[in-house]
């Protein structure tokens, strides 16, 4: 009886400190979720109702043990996040994009609109910037192609990070802008804002969406058209997704070298089609050679950025934009991730090497002060 009395007495300590945990989770941090911010190893959250809690952990989405009470209790935590913004997440407004107070970016979509119950994405805000040297030990890109890519940014060239969801493409955006010198002015326009800059001349903008009554929304386009207003040295745009791909070509192509965007796409081939479609949609209707022909003359470099499926993030395509051939866009890969298999843990096996093609723009970037060996090229 004294040993099934003390394993009580045990078990009775735990619950009343796992249920004070909980309490203080609720009261100074975000809920349930509070030990998956804090994990460092956590790189996404992700909440499908009050029961089933993902985390994306060194490249794996994991099932946790993590529950909320109810859908009420998840509410709450949204209330919590949305609240201090000034922003509200109801019946009328059902989805939000919103912000965590280290940065973290956060999505949140409801009923009736999500069946599973009120469900969160978190995409956590890194505390330290990835450099150069990291993705190089990550194995996301080599020395040589960081030696390239270092010269394309001090020889301003435009370049463009492709990628899908998830694949790395804000790191790849900070770590190319830690390439720009100093003593450069550089405006960043965000929907949120998640570029970490180490330069001290640096200009943030972030859209905004409209308020209750529908209006007061300022768009990445009317964003992208105030920055050539302020003198920008460089302007970095966090994510081209609409018709505001328009207004950058043309800044691109009237002066703004230099510039850095990124997009959604599978391919750099499948980033120039989604581009000229986003400029189609602005309604400028101009012909689609036209488009290609702005596209080709505003662009250097697309960078393709891809998670496979071991969930390493790698850069699998340089490509340099030669310009046209006919119709169509000329695309030459610089460097390309060549897969040799996979390992008995699952892990893909790979290199990324460079083709041998040697960019037209080469003595642009001797011309920056950058000197690039041949072996770069292969």
């Amino acid at each position: 009886m004294g040993l099934l009395k003390r394993i009580q007495e045990k078990n009775n300590i735990i619950n009343r400190k796992k249920v004070v945990g909980e309490l203080i989770n609720d009261l100074t941090g975000f809920g349930p979720i509070n030990s998956l911010l804090l994990d460092e190893d956590v790189s996404e959250i992700m909440v499908n109702g009050p029961n089933q809690v993902y985390c994306e952990r060194k490249g794996k989405l994991l099932l946790t043990e993590v529950q909320f009470r109810d859908n009420e209790h998840v509410l709450n935590v949204i209330e919590k996040i949305v609240t201090p913004l000034g922003r509200r997440i109801d019946k009328k407004s059902p989805m939000i994009d919103a912000w965590l107070p280290d940065g973290s970016r956060v999505n949140a979509i409801i009923p009736p609109l999500a069946l599973n119950g009120p469900t969160i994405t978190i995409r956590k805000f890194s505390k330290d910037s990835y450099q150069i040297k990291d993705l190089i030990k990550f194995g996301t890109i080599t020395e040589e192609m960081a030696i390239f890519l270092d010269a394309c940014v001090k020889a301003r060239l435009n370049m463009f990070v492709s990628g899908g969801t998830g694949s790395g493409k804000t790191t790849t955006l900070n770590v190319l802008s830690n390439f720009i010198p100093e003593d450069e002015r550089i405006v960043t326009i965000e929907d949120t804002a998640e570029i970490q800059l180490g330069q001290d001349h640096v200009v943030s903008l972030e859209s905004r969406p409209a308020n209750i009554e529908g209006k007061g929304a300022i768009s990445i386009r009317d964003l992208v058209k105030n920055s050539l207003r302020m003198r920008p040295d460089r302007v970095i745009i966090g994510e081209v997704r609409g018709i505001e791909a328009l207004d950058m070509l043309q800044a691109m192509n009237t002066g703004h070298n230099g510039s850095l965007a990124s997009g959604h796409s599978n391919s750099p081939r499948d980033m120039i089609a989604r581009l000229e479609t986003m400029v189609l949609l602005a309604g400028v209707g101009k012909p689609v050679r036209v488009i290609r022909e702005q596209i080709a003359s505003a662009l250097d470099v697309i960078i393709q950025q891809s998670r496979l499926k071991d969930g390493s993030r790698k850069i699998t395509n340089i490509a340099e934009i030669q310009g046209m051939d006919g119709e169509m866009v000329v695309l030459k890969d610089i460097f390309v991730f060549k897969q040799e298999g996979i390992n008995s843990e699952g892990k893909i096996i790979g290199r990324l090497v460079p083709t041998g093609v040697r960019p037209k723009f080469h003595e642009r970037l001797e011309l920056s002060g950058t000197y690039i060996p041949a072996s770069v090229y292969g």
